[in-house]
């Protein structure tokens, strides 16, 4: 993002916003890093190059924990997922194990036919 760094953040996309406001918090050096719905409001174009992003960084040491909707997000980037519905967990494992429950799909995908 060096060429974006004379440019207000108020002038910026939203995508670019979003990311800058991971690197201000990436500046102080975590361990870990909490994101919430990292992607809302994206269009497929930032979604996919935040989760690029995101990817690139969770090859380091800092851990990313990620509360996201977007379920492509979500099986790119994690090695575990728990799907929450309603507040209560119906699933947890790997992805691959994950995106095949029943339960999951139901809640987040609409029911199998």
């Amino acid at each position: 993002m060096e060429h974006l760094a004379d440019v207000s953040a108020r002038a910026l996309s939203y995508g670019d916003q979003r990311r800058v406001e991971i690197a201000r918090a990436l500046a102080l050096e975590p361990c870990l890093l909490l994101l919430d719905e990292p992607a809302a409001g994206m269009n497929s174009t930032e979604t996919a190059q935040l989760t690029e992003f995101l990817f690139e960084l969770s090859k380091t040491s800092i851990t990313l924990v990620i509360i996201e909707h977007d379920m492509d997000v979500i099986m790119r980037l994690c090695d575990l997922v728990v799907v929450l519905n309603f507040g209560v967990k119906i699933a947890e494992g790997p992805p691959h194990a994950i995106r095949d429950e029943r339960q999951v799909i139901e809640a987040y995908l609409g029911e199998e036919e």
